[in-house]
């Protein structure tokens, strides 16, 4: 399969559209498999790893992911660069397995979260190992630029996870039984990968001599402040569940666990151009063309804008409705940290562009600065808001840190010299999201049916909103006649020719469209495919 920035984004996009599938699948048979509590339970065990293993895995991934993408004239680079970060990711994943047992057996984990917790933090030990193993392939895979081996990786990690996950939840072996399943899958997914690994790199430099002429005290090195970026970044996702475990029950955390999984299915497209958006923009920062990424970053800024909203105003019509009928019942409580938790998640979704664009500066002390930022309200907000409020509590907090983040990267962005917010046109968003509002709220409480609800407002509020962001110029005509003109087909054809009497000229000639051009393309489709899943998800999801 050829690779180009199109494929890598689609690879990308669909693998997490997919794992979005599996994961609105699995959620609800494990909370209730496993009760609330108990669920509970284990989204703070998987907070307590997620950050805890930031500095055994995120220098080696990005490391790897970084170097083996380039081409430098030493003999066997690739191979060398495998098997030095190879021994680094094992090294730094055992001192992790020690220090997880460690802190069970002196009493550590009895003290801060229960005795209930100690055999969990023997059994991270284990899932240490597997986990870093499954995404340093990963991440060697995105270096060889293999996305369409890659991502898929992450989807299998999912299936075979909820298959054996569920099962165990359903033979009552709980939280140790839901750590096994991490396990296990992280293994296949290890086995598949490296399958393909060895066919373009020699596994032997994984115990051969490192060349004294490799530059290992720079492969060492390179990812000392990207370790405190994703640190402080990761901090956003999971100190709300960590402190509302630490003030208050377990029952709590299940509800507002299950709240943030719902609000973060939000983030796909987001996050796909995340990952798109590093290499893309390189380019354009090595040659100085700062108007370029202005332009460039202002308009995917709006386009995430735009969609992230039209998704989130569809859930919070639709949250009364699909959250008993998705979850049970007895999640009804979650309904409300998830409303609150909305506004911040739309404001996280804005600000990933201009996090990927200002790290492809390389500057990344700016980045950390406005990471910083928020993390330190986020956390300061949490700490005084939960013992007070609860998960209420902590949902504005979070939602507020979330908020912050956006604003706090305009002004490095700033710094770094290009404007995200040139032509964000928030006025005629914000019209645009008034106008679509007023069907998308009221008709849930038209249709008497809530499965048929489910169907009808995703449909019509995307046509309406379509509309209204055409007409209150949130879109430009010419953006949408450049993306439809850039279609095979009769639909292209008849596009160009519609552009071309609109604008008094002959139509739209296809030519080679330059990184940004593709962007903006791959944004509009992803965005057309992501809205389309989302309405079979609300609609089919109720029936799981």
């Amino acid at each position: 399969m050829s690779r180009n920035i199109v494929t890598a984004f689609l690879s990308t996009i669909g693998s997490r559209l997919v794992g979005l599938l599996v994961t609105a699948a699995v959620t609800p048979l494990l909370i209730h498999f496993l009760g609330v509590g108990t669920y509970g339970e284990y989204a703070t065990i998987m907070s307590v790893f997620a950050l805890l293993t930031i500095f055994m895995s995120s220098g080696t991934n990005s490391g790897v992911k970084k170097y083996i993408a380039e081409e430098r004239s030493m003999h066997r680079w690739k191979d060398h660069v495998f098997g030095y970060y190879f021994r680094l990711a094992t090294l730094l994943a055992v001192l992790a397995a020690i220090g997880f047992a460690v802190a069970s057996y002196t009493g550590l984990v009895a003290m801060v979260w229960g005795e209930t917790f100690e055999p969990y933090f023997y059994l991270l030990g284990a899932m240490a190992l597997a986990v870093q193993y499954r995404e340093y392939i990963r991440r060697t895979l995105m270096g060889l630029k293999l996305e369409h081996v890659s991502e898929p990786l992450t989807v299998l990690y999912r299936v075979v996870f909820g298959i054996v996950g569920v099962t165990l939840a359903a033979l009552e072996f709980g939280v140790p039984g839901l750590i096994v399943a991490q396990i296990l899958a992280s293994l296949v997914a290890v086995g598949v990968g490296l399958a393909v690994v060895r066919s373009r790199l020699s596994l032997d430099t994984i115990v051969d001599t490192t060349p004294s002429q490799f530059p290992s005290s720079d492969l060492f090195n390179f990812n000392h402040l990207t370790i405190a970026y994703v640190f402080l970044l990761t901090s956003l996702y999971h100190i709300d569940v960590l402190m509302l475990g630490s003030f208050k029950n377990s029952e709590l955390v299940g509800y507002y666990k299950a709240a943030l999984v719902l609000v973060q299915f939000l983030w796909i497209l987001p996050r796909s151009v995340q990952g798109v958006m590093i290499q893309s923009t390189s380019d354009l920062w090595e040659q100085g063309k700062t108007d370029r990424i202005t332009d460039l970053a202002s308009r995917t800024t709006r386009y995430v804008l735009l969609l992230t909203l039209l998704l989130a105003l569809g859930m919070a019509a639709l949250a009364s409705s699909f959250v008993p009928l998705y979850l049970g019942e007895e999640m009804t409580p979650a309904v409300t940290p998830l409303l609150l938790l909305l506004p911040g998640t739309v404001a996280f979704a804005v600000a990933r562009p201009l996090l990927a664009i200002s790290h492809a500066k390389g500057d990344v002390k700016s980045l950390i600065a406005a990471t910083w930022a928020s993390a330190t309200l986020n956390f300061a907000l949490n700490l005084n808001l939960i013992p007070a409020y609860g998960m209420v509590g902590a949902a504005v907090a979070t939602t507020i840190g979330y908020g912050s983040l956006p604003l706090f990267n305009a002004i490095a962005a700033r710094e770094l010299g290009y404007d995200p917010l040139e032509d964000l046109r928030l006025v005629r968003v914000g019209l645009t999201a008034g106008i679509a509002a007023v069907p998308i709220y009221f008709l849930p409480r038209l249709i008497p049916n809530d499965i048929l609800a489910l169907v009808v407002v995703p449909v019509v509020g995307f046509v309406v909103y379509a509309v209204a962001a055409v007409v209150t110029g949130a879109v430009d005509i010419d953006e949408v006649l450049d993306f439809l003109s850039s279609l095979p087909g009769p639909i292209g054809e008849a596009a160009s020719n519609l552009a071309g009497r609109l604008n008094g000229n002959s139509p739209i000639k296809q030519k080679a469209p330059d990184v940004s051009d593709r962007i903006e393309q791959i944004l509009v489709l992803a965005g057309i495919v992501l809205i389309a899943s989302a309405a079979a998800v609300l609609s089919g999801a109720a029936g799981v």
